[in-house]
Protein backbone atom coordinates (compact mmCIF):
# COMPACT_ATOMS: atom_id res chain seq x y z
CA UNK A 1 0.00 0.00 0.00
CA UNK A 2 1.00 3.86 -1.13
CA UNK A 3 1.14 6.27 1.24
CA UNK A 4 -1.55 8.74 0.70
CA UNK A 5 -1.13 11.83 -0.85
CA UNK A 6 -3.08 14.93 -2.02
CA UNK A 7 -1.65 15.42 -5.95
CA UNK A 8 -0.88 18.92 -6.60
CA UNK A 9 -1.41 19.91 -10.27
CA UNK A 10 2.07 20.26 -11.17
CA UNK A 11 2.26 16.23 -10.21
CA UNK A 12 -0.60 15.42 -12.08
CA UNK A 13 1.17 17.33 -15.32
CA UNK A 14 4.53 15.82 -14.53
CA UNK A 15 6.53 14.98 -17.87
CA UNK A 16 6.29 11.02 -17.98
CA UNK A 17 10.58 11.23 -18.40
CA UNK A 18 10.23 12.63 -14.67
CA UNK A 19 9.39 10.13 -12.57
CA UNK A 20 11.60 8.40 -11.25
CA UNK A 21 12.35 4.58 -11.49
CA UNK A 22 12.29 4.38 -7.58
CA UNK A 23 8.40 5.60 -7.45
CA UNK A 24 7.89 3.42 -10.39
CA UNK A 25 8.90 0.21 -8.48
CA UNK A 26 7.36 1.07 -5.94
CA UNK A 27 4.32 1.62 -7.41
CA UNK A 28 4.18 -1.40 -9.44
CA UNK A 29 4.76 -3.44 -6.04
CA UNK A 30 2.01 -1.72 -4.15
CA UNK A 31 -0.72 -2.72 -7.29
CA UNK A 32 0.27 -6.00 -7.64
CA UNK A 33 -0.04 -6.81 -3.81
CA UNK A 34 -3.80 -5.63 -4.22
CA UNK A 35 -6.04 -7.89 -2.78
CA UNK A 36 -8.70 -6.45 -5.68
CA UNK A 37 -6.76 -7.35 -8.88
CA UNK A 38 -9.33 -8.71 -11.34
CA UNK A 39 -8.76 -12.05 -13.83
CA UNK A 40 -10.49 -11.49 -17.12
CA UNK A 41 -10.73 -7.85 -17.04
CA UNK A 42 -8.82 -5.01 -18.65
CA UNK A 43 -7.31 -3.47 -15.71
CA UNK A 44 -4.17 -0.37 -15.50
CA UNK A 45 -0.94 -2.06 -14.76
CA UNK A 46 -0.33 0.81 -12.95
CA UNK A 47 -2.53 4.16 -11.76
CA UNK A 48 -5.54 4.86 -14.27
CA UNK A 49 -7.40 3.65 -16.55
CA UNK A 50 -10.62 5.59 -18.00
CA UNK A 51 -12.37 5.73 -21.54
CA UNK A 52 -11.78 3.27 -24.14
CA UNK A 53 -10.36 4.08 -27.46
CA UNK A 54 -9.72 2.50 -30.78
CA UNK A 55 -11.60 -0.55 -30.78
CA UNK A 56 -10.57 -2.37 -33.95
CA UNK A 57 -9.81 -5.55 -35.74
CA UNK A 58 -7.15 -5.42 -37.83
CA UNK A 59 -4.50 -8.08 -39.37
CA UNK A 60 -6.48 -11.02 -37.47
CA UNK A 61 -6.39 -9.34 -33.97
CA UNK A 62 -8.32 -7.43 -31.83
CA UNK A 63 -7.02 -4.22 -30.99
CA UNK A 64 -8.36 -2.29 -27.79
CA UNK A 65 -6.79 0.78 -26.29
CA UNK A 66 -7.53 2.69 -22.99
CA UNK A 67 -7.04 6.29 -21.55
CA UNK A 68 -4.11 5.99 -19.02
CA UNK A 69 -2.47 8.18 -16.45
CA UNK A 70 -0.01 5.12 -14.98
CA UNK A 71 1.39 7.71 -12.15
CA UNK A 72 -1.04 6.96 -9.86
CA UNK A 73 -4.95 6.76 -9.37
CA UNK A 74 -5.75 10.22 -10.46
CA UNK A 75 -6.78 12.34 -13.66
CA UNK A 76 -3.28 13.46 -14.92
CA UNK A 77 -1.45 13.82 -18.09
CA UNK A 78 -3.25 11.30 -20.16
CA UNK A 79 -1.73 8.45 -22.84
CA UNK A 80 -3.05 5.40 -24.36
CA UNK A 81 -2.50 2.25 -23.24
CA UNK A 82 -2.39 -0.89 -26.00
CA UNK A 83 -3.93 -4.26 -25.07
CA UNK A 84 -4.72 -7.13 -27.90
CA UNK A 85 -6.68 -10.24 -27.81
CA UNK A 86 -7.33 -13.14 -30.44
CA UNK A 87 -10.57 -13.63 -29.01
CA UNK A 88 -12.19 -10.84 -26.71
CA UNK A 89 -11.79 -12.65 -23.79
CA UNK A 90 -8.28 -12.70 -23.00
CA UNK A 91 -6.32 -9.35 -23.83
CA UNK A 92 -2.66 -9.09 -23.74
CA UNK A 93 -0.95 -5.77 -22.76
CA UNK A 94 1.51 -4.08 -25.72
CA UNK A 95 2.65 -1.27 -23.15
CA UNK A 96 1.96 2.40 -23.94
CA UNK A 97 0.94 3.82 -27.45
CA UNK A 98 0.27 7.20 -27.92
CA UNK A 99 2.31 9.51 -25.61
CA UNK A 100 1.39 13.13 -25.07
CA UNK A 101 4.52 14.12 -26.76
CA UNK A 102 3.68 16.89 -29.00
CA UNK A 103 2.84 20.60 -29.60
CA UNK A 104 -0.98 19.24 -29.98
CA UNK A 105 -1.24 16.99 -27.20
CA UNK A 106 0.76 18.27 -24.72
CA UNK A 107 -1.52 18.43 -22.10
CA UNK A 108 -3.03 15.05 -22.80
CA UNK A 109 -4.03 12.31 -25.49
CA UNK A 110 -7.23 12.29 -25.25
CA UNK A 111 -10.01 9.95 -26.63
CA UNK A 112 -10.60 8.26 -30.11
CA UNK A 113 -11.07 5.94 -32.47
CA UNK A 114 -9.47 3.19 -35.04
CA UNK A 115 -10.40 2.36 -38.31
CA UNK A 116 -8.21 -0.54 -40.41
CA UNK A 117 -7.61 0.92 -43.86
CA UNK A 118 -5.96 -1.70 -46.62
CA UNK A 119 -2.73 -2.58 -44.74
CA UNK A 120 -2.78 -0.23 -41.94
CA UNK A 121 -4.89 0.89 -38.85
CA UNK A 122 -5.38 4.46 -38.80
CA UNK A 123 -6.01 5.92 -35.47
CA UNK A 124 -7.65 9.48 -34.46
CA UNK A 125 -7.81 10.96 -31.29
CA UNK A 126 -7.85 14.39 -29.48
CA UNK A 127 -5.04 16.81 -28.22
CA UNK A 128 -5.62 18.09 -24.93
CA UNK A 129 -3.68 21.24 -24.96
CA UNK A 130 -3.23 23.58 -22.26
CA UNK A 131 -1.74 27.68 -21.89
CA UNK A 132 -0.01 29.43 -19.33
CA UNK A 133 -3.60 30.65 -17.72
CA UNK A 134 -4.96 26.93 -18.29
CA UNK A 135 -6.74 28.04 -21.02
CA UNK A 136 -7.77 24.78 -23.25
CA UNK A 137 -7.31 24.22 -26.81
CA UNK A 138 -8.38 20.96 -28.71
CA UNK A 139 -6.65 19.44 -32.23
CA UNK A 140 -8.14 16.42 -33.77
CA UNK A 141 -5.47 14.42 -34.74
CA UNK A 142 -4.28 11.49 -36.47
CA UNK A 143 -1.74 8.36 -36.54
CA UNK A 144 -1.14 5.16 -38.34
CA UNK A 145 -0.12 1.71 -37.22
CA UNK A 146 2.14 -0.19 -39.09
CA UNK A 147 2.86 -3.85 -38.22
CA UNK A 148 2.58 -3.15 -34.62
CA UNK A 149 4.52 0.62 -35.10
CA UNK A 150 2.61 3.90 -34.04
CA UNK A 151 3.40 6.76 -35.81
CA UNK A 152 2.07 10.22 -35.32
CA UNK A 153 0.80 12.24 -38.60
CA UNK A 154 2.59 15.68 -38.15
CA UNK A 155 -0.12 18.28 -38.28
CA UNK A 156 -3.31 17.77 -36.86
CA UNK A 157 -6.52 16.62 -39.48
CA UNK A 158 -8.58 19.55 -37.73
CA UNK A 159 -6.41 22.54 -36.41
CA UNK A 160 -9.37 24.46 -35.30
CA UNK A 161 -12.32 24.65 -33.09
CA UNK A 162 -15.50 25.38 -35.21
CA UNK A 163 -17.28 28.69 -34.92
CA UNK A 164 -19.36 29.11 -31.77
CA UNK A 165 -17.93 26.15 -30.14
CA UNK A 166 -15.89 26.14 -27.49
CA UNK A 167 -12.62 24.60 -26.59
CA UNK A 168 -14.71 21.32 -25.55
CA UNK A 169 -14.23 19.79 -28.86
CA UNK A 170 -13.19 15.87 -28.50
CA UNK A 171 -13.87 12.19 -29.01
CA UNK A 172 -13.66 11.81 -32.37
CA UNK A 173 -15.08 8.40 -33.93
CA UNK A 174 -14.50 8.15 -37.83
CA UNK A 175 -16.21 5.42 -39.97
CA UNK A 176 -16.79 4.11 -43.21
CA UNK A 177 -20.60 4.84 -44.91
CA UNK A 178 -21.60 4.32 -48.81
CA UNK A 179 -18.23 4.98 -50.12
CA UNK A 180 -17.32 7.97 -47.49
CA UNK A 181 -15.72 8.95 -44.87
CA UNK A 182 -17.52 10.63 -41.62
CA UNK A 183 -16.37 11.46 -37.60
CA UNK A 184 -18.72 12.07 -35.29
CA UNK A 185 -17.08 14.03 -32.39
CA UNK A 186 -18.82 15.42 -29.06
CA UNK A 187 -19.10 19.22 -28.57
CA UNK A 188 -20.29 22.49 -26.66
CA UNK A 189 -21.56 25.59 -27.49
CA UNK A 190 -20.79 28.80 -26.55
CA UNK A 191 -23.97 28.66 -25.45
CA UNK A 192 -23.12 25.78 -23.13
CA UNK A 193 -25.16 23.61 -25.65
CA UNK A 194 -24.09 19.92 -25.65
CA UNK A 195 -23.86 18.59 -29.48
CA UNK A 196 -22.54 16.39 -32.04
CA UNK A 197 -20.62 17.45 -34.90
CA UNK A 198 -20.66 15.60 -38.35
CA UNK A 199 -17.46 15.93 -40.77
CA UNK A 200 -16.87 14.32 -43.80
CA UNK A 201 -13.81 13.44 -46.10
CA UNK A 202 -12.90 11.23 -49.09
CA UNK A 203 -9.26 10.56 -47.88
CA UNK A 204 -9.04 10.75 -43.99
CA UNK A 205 -6.58 13.80 -44.54
CA UNK A 206 -9.00 16.51 -45.25
CA UNK A 207 -12.12 16.40 -43.38
CA UNK A 208 -15.21 18.92 -43.94
CA UNK A 209 -17.49 20.25 -41.02
CA UNK A 210 -20.97 19.25 -42.35
CA UNK A 211 -22.82 20.84 -38.74
CA UNK A 212 -24.62 19.23 -35.75
CA UNK A 213 -27.00 16.26 -36.00
CA UNK A 214 -29.86 16.43 -35.20
CA UNK A 215 -31.75 13.44 -33.13
CA UNK A 216 -34.09 15.19 -30.61
CA UNK A 217 -35.62 18.42 -29.60
CA UNK A 218 -34.94 18.18 -25.86
CA UNK A 219 -31.53 20.04 -24.54
CA UNK A 220 -29.25 17.80 -24.16
CA UNK A 221 -27.07 19.32 -21.43
CA UNK A 222 -23.76 21.34 -21.64
CA UNK A 223 -21.81 19.05 -23.08
CA UNK A 224 -21.56 15.67 -25.04
CA UNK A 225 -18.87 13.19 -24.68
CA UNK A 226 -18.00 9.91 -26.45
CA UNK A 227 -20.58 9.97 -29.04
CA UNK A 228 -20.29 6.45 -31.27
CA UNK A 229 -23.33 5.99 -34.46
CA UNK A 230 -23.20 2.17 -35.22
CA UNK A 231 -25.08 -0.37 -36.68
CA UNK A 232 -25.77 1.86 -39.82
CA UNK A 233 -26.98 -1.25 -41.88
CA UNK A 234 -29.00 -2.71 -39.84
CA UNK A 235 -30.46 -0.68 -37.14
CA UNK A 236 -28.86 2.32 -36.12
CA UNK A 237 -27.88 3.21 -32.68
CA UNK A 238 -26.49 6.03 -30.89
CA UNK A 239 -24.18 6.34 -28.23
CA UNK A 240 -22.98 8.89 -26.27
CA UNK A 241 -22.77 11.04 -22.35
CA UNK A 242 -24.91 13.95 -21.93
CA UNK A 243 -23.30 15.91 -19.21
CA UNK A 244 -25.52 18.32 -17.06
CA UNK A 245 -28.45 16.57 -18.43
CA UNK A 246 -31.92 17.35 -17.35
CA UNK A 247 -33.26 14.36 -15.23
CA UNK A 248 -36.84 14.55 -16.51
CA UNK A 249 -35.61 13.79 -19.88
CA UNK A 250 -33.80 11.13 -18.42
CA UNK A 251 -33.68 9.38 -15.06
CA UNK A 252 -30.21 8.85 -14.03
CA UNK A 253 -28.21 8.27 -10.59
CA UNK A 254 -25.00 9.11 -11.49
CA UNK A 255 -23.30 12.29 -12.12
CA UNK A 256 -23.95 11.95 -15.85
CA UNK A 257 -25.07 8.96 -17.74
CA UNK A 258 -24.27 6.69 -20.56
CA UNK A 259 -27.49 7.22 -22.93
CA UNK A 260 -28.53 6.26 -26.17
CA UNK A 261 -31.08 6.02 -28.69
CA UNK A 262 -32.11 3.34 -31.75
CA UNK A 263 -33.78 4.75 -35.24
CA UNK A 264 -34.66 4.24 -38.20
CA UNK A 265 -31.86 5.59 -40.11
CA UNK A 266 -29.38 8.38 -40.77
CA UNK A 267 -29.24 10.69 -43.33
CA UNK A 268 -26.36 12.52 -43.74
CA UNK A 269 -27.57 14.93 -46.67
CA UNK A 270 -29.51 16.72 -44.07
CA UNK A 271 -28.14 15.60 -40.93
CA UNK A 272 -31.11 14.29 -39.05
CA UNK A 273 -31.25 10.76 -37.06
CA UNK A 274 -34.76 9.69 -38.23
CA UNK A 275 -37.28 7.60 -36.07
CA UNK A 276 -35.25 7.63 -32.58
CA UNK A 277 -36.71 6.28 -29.54
CA UNK A 278 -36.78 8.03 -25.97
CA UNK A 279 -33.40 8.17 -24.51
CA UNK A 280 -32.64 5.47 -22.47
CA UNK A 281 -29.69 4.67 -19.85
CA UNK A 282 -27.15 2.02 -21.49
CA UNK A 283 -26.67 0.46 -18.64
CA UNK A 284 -28.52 0.57 -14.92
CA UNK A 285 -25.80 0.50 -12.64
CA UNK A 286 -22.72 2.15 -10.47
CA UNK A 287 -20.52 2.94 -12.60
CA UNK A 288 -19.74 3.08 -16.61
CA UNK A 289 -19.57 5.96 -18.65
CA UNK A 290 -17.30 6.24 -22.14
CA UNK A 291 -18.38 3.28 -23.93
CA UNK A 292 -17.17 2.80 -27.70
CA UNK A 293 -19.23 0.79 -29.78
CA UNK A 294 -18.16 -0.65 -33.02
CA UNK A 295 -19.41 -2.72 -36.43
CA UNK A 296 -17.33 -5.38 -36.31
CA UNK A 297 -15.55 -7.02 -39.70
CA UNK A 298 -17.83 -10.05 -38.49
CA UNK A 299 -20.95 -8.22 -38.95
CA UNK A 300 -21.76 -8.01 -35.09
CA UNK A 301 -21.89 -4.85 -33.25
CA UNK A 302 -19.84 -4.74 -30.40
CA UNK A 303 -19.35 -2.48 -27.29
CA UNK A 304 -16.74 -2.03 -24.54
CA UNK A 305 -17.19 0.44 -21.44
CA UNK A 306 -15.34 1.96 -18.80
CA UNK A 307 -15.91 0.39 -15.45
CA UNK A 308 -15.42 3.53 -13.10
CA UNK A 309 -16.64 7.41 -12.88
CA UNK A 310 -13.99 10.13 -12.46
CA UNK A 311 -15.98 11.76 -9.45
CA UNK A 312 -15.44 8.44 -7.44
CA UNK A 313 -12.81 7.21 -5.14
CA UNK A 314 -12.31 3.91 -4.58
CA UNK A 315 -11.03 1.51 -2.19
CA UNK A 316 -8.06 0.65 -4.51
CA UNK A 317 -6.94 3.80 -4.75
CA UNK A 318 -4.78 3.29 -1.56
CA UNK A 319 -2.59 0.59 -3.85
CA UNK A 320 -2.35 2.89 -6.51
CA UNK A 321 -4.62 1.95 -9.23
CA UNK A 322 -8.16 2.04 -9.79
CA UNK A 323 -11.29 1.38 -12.46
CA UNK A 324 -11.09 -1.85 -15.22
CA UNK A 325 -12.78 -1.97 -18.83
CA UNK A 326 -16.39 -4.10 -18.78
CA UNK A 327 -16.60 -6.94 -20.66
CA UNK A 328 -17.04 -6.67 -24.32
CA UNK A 329 -20.67 -7.09 -25.24
CA UNK A 330 -22.50 -7.78 -28.26
CA UNK A 331 -25.91 -5.42 -28.88
CA UNK A 332 -28.67 -6.49 -30.39
CA UNK A 333 -31.65 -4.91 -31.43
CA UNK A 334 -34.93 -6.82 -31.04
CA UNK A 335 -38.14 -5.40 -31.04
CA UNK A 336 -36.97 -1.76 -31.06
CA UNK A 337 -35.22 -2.84 -27.47
CA UNK A 338 -31.07 -3.03 -26.98
CA UNK A 339 -30.35 -6.42 -25.92
CA UNK A 340 -26.15 -6.31 -24.90
CA UNK A 341 -24.84 -9.66 -23.74
CA UNK A 342 -21.56 -10.93 -23.43
CA UNK A 343 -19.46 -11.80 -26.64
CA UNK A 344 -20.26 -16.07 -27.58
CA UNK A 345 -16.41 -15.96 -26.92
CA UNK A 346 -17.38 -16.28 -23.72
CA UNK A 347 -19.16 -19.70 -23.89
CA UNK A 348 -15.65 -21.13 -24.75
CA UNK A 349 -13.48 -20.10 -21.80
CA UNK A 350 -16.21 -21.00 -18.88
CA UNK A 351 -16.59 -24.13 -17.51
CA UNK A 352 -19.40 -25.73 -15.57
CA UNK A 353 -18.71 -25.92 -11.70
CA UNK A 354 -22.41 -26.81 -10.13
CA UNK A 355 -25.84 -27.22 -10.98
CA UNK A 356 -28.44 -27.10 -8.73
CA UNK A 357 -32.16 -27.12 -9.53
CA UNK A 358 -34.23 -26.84 -6.21
CA UNK A 359 -37.20 -25.36 -3.83
CA UNK A 360 -36.43 -23.03 -1.85
CA UNK A 361 -37.99 -22.05 1.63
CA UNK A 362 -35.46 -20.20 3.98
CA UNK A 363 -31.97 -18.60 3.80
CA UNK A 364 -29.57 -20.49 2.08
CA UNK A 365 -26.53 -21.12 0.64
CA UNK A 366 -26.47 -21.18 -2.88
CA UNK A 367 -22.82 -21.73 -3.33
CA UNK A 368 -19.37 -20.95 -2.00
CA UNK A 369 -16.86 -20.53 -5.18
CA UNK A 370 -13.30 -20.72 -4.00
CA UNK A 371 -12.81 -17.08 -5.43
CA UNK A 372 -14.98 -14.18 -6.59
CA UNK A 373 -14.03 -14.94 -10.23
CA UNK A 374 -17.26 -16.61 -11.78
CA UNK A 375 -20.73 -16.51 -13.78
CA UNK A 376 -23.52 -17.04 -11.87
CA UNK A 377 -26.91 -18.08 -14.16
CA UNK A 378 -30.09 -18.08 -11.60
CA UNK A 379 -33.16 -19.01 -12.90
CA UNK A 380 -36.11 -17.57 -11.17
CA UNK A 381 -39.96 -18.05 -11.26
CA UNK A 382 -42.65 -15.48 -12.39
CA UNK A 383 -44.50 -13.70 -9.41
CA UNK A 384 -41.62 -14.43 -6.82
CA UNK A 385 -39.49 -12.00 -4.44
CA UNK A 386 -36.60 -12.67 -2.81
CA UNK A 387 -32.87 -11.42 -2.16
CA UNK A 388 -29.71 -12.95 -3.57
CA UNK A 389 -26.44 -12.55 -1.59
CA UNK A 390 -22.91 -11.65 -3.50
CA UNK A 391 -19.75 -11.42 -1.72
CA UNK A 392 -21.05 -12.65 1.12
CA UNK A 393 -19.05 -13.54 4.50
CA UNK A 394 -20.26 -16.56 6.65
CA UNK A 395 -21.52 -14.43 9.22
CA UNK A 396 -23.77 -12.80 6.40
CA UNK A 397 -22.87 -9.26 7.72
CA UNK A 398 -21.12 -8.31 4.30
CA UNK A 399 -22.81 -8.83 1.13
CA UNK A 400 -24.05 -7.34 -2.18
CA UNK A 401 -27.36 -7.29 -2.46
CA UNK A 402 -29.62 -8.14 -5.11
CA UNK A 403 -33.46 -7.69 -4.52
CA UNK A 404 -35.66 -9.19 -6.71
CA UNK A 405 -39.67 -9.17 -8.10
CA UNK A 406 -40.03 -10.81 -11.25
CA UNK A 407 -44.58 -9.91 -10.25
CA UNK A 408 -43.31 -6.11 -10.50
CA UNK A 409 -40.36 -6.73 -12.84
CA UNK A 410 -37.91 -5.12 -10.51
CA UNK A 411 -34.13 -5.50 -9.47
CA UNK A 412 -32.81 -3.54 -6.90
CA UNK A 413 -28.47 -3.74 -6.48
CA UNK A 414 -27.60 -2.81 -3.07
CA UNK A 415 -23.90 -2.00 -2.07
CA UNK A 416 -23.82 -0.44 1.06
CA UNK A 417 -22.47 -3.74 3.37
CA UNK A 418 -19.90 -4.62 1.01
CA UNK A 419 -16.58 -5.49 2.28
CA UNK A 420 -15.00 -2.77 4.27
CA UNK A 421 -14.01 -0.85 1.49
CA UNK A 422 -17.15 0.95 1.34
CA UNK A 423 -17.54 4.40 -1.00
CA UNK A 424 -18.40 7.42 0.21
CA UNK A 425 -21.35 8.01 -1.55
CA UNK A 426 -25.18 9.64 -1.97
CA UNK A 427 -26.90 6.57 -2.93
CA UNK A 428 -26.19 3.17 -2.84
CA UNK A 429 -28.86 1.28 -4.90
CA UNK A 430 -29.41 1.53 -8.25
CA UNK A 431 -32.72 -0.06 -9.90
CA UNK A 432 -33.38 -2.30 -12.99
CA UNK A 433 -37.34 -2.84 -14.47
CA UNK A 434 -38.23 -5.26 -16.41
CA UNK A 435 -41.11 -6.92 -17.49
CA UNK A 436 -43.30 -7.80 -14.51
CA UNK A 437 -45.15 -11.46 -14.34
CA UNK A 438 -42.23 -13.21 -15.87
CA UNK A 439 -39.27 -15.60 -15.17
CA UNK A 440 -36.21 -13.45 -14.28
CA UNK A 441 -32.77 -14.71 -15.54
CA UNK A 442 -30.15 -13.32 -14.22
CA UNK A 443 -26.21 -13.71 -15.82
CA UNK A 444 -24.20 -12.33 -13.24
CA UNK A 445 -20.23 -12.05 -13.80
CA UNK A 446 -17.96 -11.67 -11.01
CA UNK A 447 -14.61 -11.03 -10.98
CA UNK A 448 -12.77 -10.08 -7.81
CA UNK A 449 -14.28 -6.20 -7.41
CA UNK A 450 -16.53 -6.12 -10.43
CA UNK A 451 -20.20 -7.60 -11.07
CA UNK A 452 -21.48 -7.15 -14.20
CA UNK A 453 -25.27 -8.47 -14.15
CA UNK A 454 -27.58 -9.23 -17.55
CA UNK A 455 -31.34 -9.81 -16.88
CA UNK A 456 -33.06 -12.05 -19.24
CA UNK A 457 -30.82 -12.53 -21.76
CA UNK A 458 -29.20 -8.55 -21.70
CA UNK A 459 -32.55 -6.81 -22.08
CA UNK A 460 -30.83 -4.28 -19.23
CA UNK A 461 -27.51 -4.86 -17.44
CA UNK A 462 -26.78 -3.36 -13.69
CA UNK A 463 -22.45 -2.95 -13.51
CA UNK A 464 -20.93 -1.92 -10.34
CA UNK A 465 -17.41 -2.05 -8.84
CA UNK A 466 -17.42 -3.47 -5.29
CA UNK A 467 -14.59 -4.40 -2.81
CA UNK A 468 -14.76 -7.38 -1.19
CA UNK A 469 -12.96 -8.71 1.54
CA UNK A 470 -11.09 -12.36 0.14
CA UNK A 471 -12.87 -14.75 2.03
CA UNK A 472 -16.33 -13.23 0.97
CA UNK A 473 -17.45 -15.53 -1.49
CA UNK A 474 -20.15 -17.20 0.00
CA UNK A 475 -23.29 -16.73 -2.23
CA UNK A 476 -26.86 -16.83 -0.41
CA UNK A 477 -30.90 -16.87 -1.80
CA UNK A 478 -33.34 -15.87 0.40
CA UNK A 479 -37.14 -17.12 -0.94
CA UNK A 480 -40.40 -18.36 0.23
CA UNK A 481 -41.45 -21.68 -1.16
CA UNK A 482 -40.02 -21.50 -5.09
CA UNK A 483 -38.13 -23.93 -7.26
CA UNK A 484 -34.90 -22.42 -8.43
CA UNK A 485 -32.18 -23.67 -11.10
CA UNK A 486 -28.28 -22.54 -11.09
CA UNK A 487 -25.70 -22.84 -12.66
CA UNK A 488 -22.04 -21.68 -11.44
CA UNK A 489 -18.65 -21.33 -14.21
CA UNK A 490 -15.74 -20.71 -13.38
CA UNK A 491 -14.17 -18.26 -16.29
CA UNK A 492 -10.78 -19.58 -17.47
Amino acid sequence: MLPQKEWTMEEKYLPYDQWSEEYVNQLRASVQASKWRQTFHVQPETGLLNDPNGFSYHDGKWHLFYQAFPYGPVHGLKSWYKVESKDLIHWESQGSAILPDTVYDSHGAYSGSALPVGDDLRIFYTGNVRDEEWNRSSYQLGAVMKKDKILKLEKPLIDHIPEGYTGHFRDPQVFEHENSYYLVIGAQTNQEQGKILVYQSDDLKCWSLLGPLSFTNESMGYMIECPHLVGLSKTPILIFCPQGLDKTILDYDNLNPNAYIIGDFVDFQSLTFEGTTELRNLDDGFDVYASQAIDAPDGRTLCVSWLGLPENEYPVYQDGWTNCLSLVKELKVKGNQLYQYPVEEMNKTKRLLEEKAEKINSMVTLHQPDENAYELEILLPENQQGTLYLLANKEQTRYLKVDFDSERGLVEVDRTNVGIGKMNETKSTRQSKLLPNKELKMNIFVDTSSVEIFFNDGLKVLSSLAFPEKEDTFIFLEMKESHVSTRLFKIE
